[in-house]
């Protein structure tokens, strides 16, 4: 097994192995002296991993509840999460039981922000279960949902108690959202570990380096998000393409490009119109299309760049006439561009 162990007001341990979900009950129960606990799950996880996890609580004493919704981001809103809420007092979770937010991103941000405003705050659980939740939303406390003007536009910062990731998981995902999740760990290398990227440039096979390339991932987020838990500065470099990346999926309704599919489109677009300011290092652009090609990751948006701007300006790192731009310096290395609201057109449409 390995361990990682996040540091701050609320710490809490980060554990990475095979076969964790049958033993779930047991990590759970070393973390809180909860009587109850709610599984929140989707449509697609409950099937796979639901009773497993209710078996393994059951077995170490708690009361269990569990809360299913529709798979997919079209969830991701308020009404999901109010029913969530109710689950929750229908459960008759006090302030000292706790919620497991069992799936991906969509499951661990909103169940992480139900609990973060139900009673005031009670403790959760991430077990995440896709690659990309693995490897960023489940750990660092960034909780919420979307709303009709963009992504991830309302939300708490609360930390979970315990992460709980089981690399077995990953087995049971279609080929496109494996995929989906290296368009995140390619984030990491190319905002900070070149040997990362390098690491992904030269494998064979990616499930022969998997579980150290998770590893790699929620320790470069650990220690980011130890130094900036609330985004002020280093922690904005983690958005690294997701600007351009959630306008893409909010401009396609959240019927197209995935998530890291949109995420790698928008760091390819982003690095593209950076050379072409000379923000970024010659002929770092196509190194992010050859690496996302390589994954079978999409390299461009469907759609006019102009197009993406209006919607971008809802973008959470907006700060008044200012926009916080994520940029490569070169592979491994990241900076943060404060770029003028009316620049913003002109810049990216050096992308073209």
């Amino acid at each position: 097994m390995r361990k990682l162990t996040v540091s701050g007001a609320s710490p809490y341990e980060i554990l990475i192995d095979a076969q964790i979900l049958e033993k779930s009950g047991e990590y759970v129960r070393r973390v809180t002296g909860a009587e109850k606990a709610l599984i929140i799950t989707d449509t697609n996880v409950a099937p796979l991993y639901a009773q497993t996890v209710k078996a393994s609580l059951l077995e170490n004493g708690f009361k269990v509840d569990t809360f299913v919704f529709p798979a997919g981001e079209a969830s991701k809103n308020l009404d999901t999460v109010s029913g969530m809420i109710k689950a929750m007092c229908e459960a008759e979770l006090g302030r000292g039981d706790i919620a497991v937010a069992l799936g991906g991103g969509v499951v661990g941000d909103m169940a992480g922000f139900a609990s973060a405003i139900y009673l005031r705050g009670i403790d959760f659980v991430q077990i995440p279960t896709t690659l990309l939740s693995q490897v960023d939303s489940s750990v660092g406390g960034k909780t919420g949902c979307d709303l009709s003007f963009g992504k991830n536009l309302i939300g708490a910062f609360h930390n979970p108690k315990l992460v709980l990731i089981d690399t077995n998981t990953i087995k049971t995902l279609p080929a496109r959202y494996k995929n989906d999740g290296i368009g995140e760990i390619i984030k990491y290398g190319l905002i900070k570990s070149e040997k990362l990227f390098s690491q992904l440039l030269a494998c064979q096979n990616i499930d022969d380096i998997l579980t150290d390339v998770i590893f790699t991932c929620v320790d470069i987020k650990r220690q980011v998000v130890e130094n900036d838990f609330t985004e002020k500065g280093e922690r904005m470099l983690l958005n690294f393409g997701h600007t351009i990346g959630h306008a893409i999926e909010k401009a396609q309704n959240f019927e197209g490009l995935a998530h890291g599919e949109a995420v790698g489109v928008g760091m390819l677009i982003i690095t593209k119109a950076a050379e072409s300011a000379g923000l970024t290092q010659k002929g770092t652009a196509k190194q992010i299309e050859n690496i996302l090609t390589k994954f079978s990751l999409p390299t461009k948006f469907e759609g006019q760049i102009k197009d993406l701007i209006e919607i971008m300006l809802y973008d959470k790192k907006r700060r008044g006439d200012t926009l916080n731009l994520v940029l490569a310096k070169k592979i491994g290395s990241s900076f943060v561009e404060k770029m003028p609201i009316k620049d913003i057109n002109s810049f990216l449409a050096e992308a073209d």
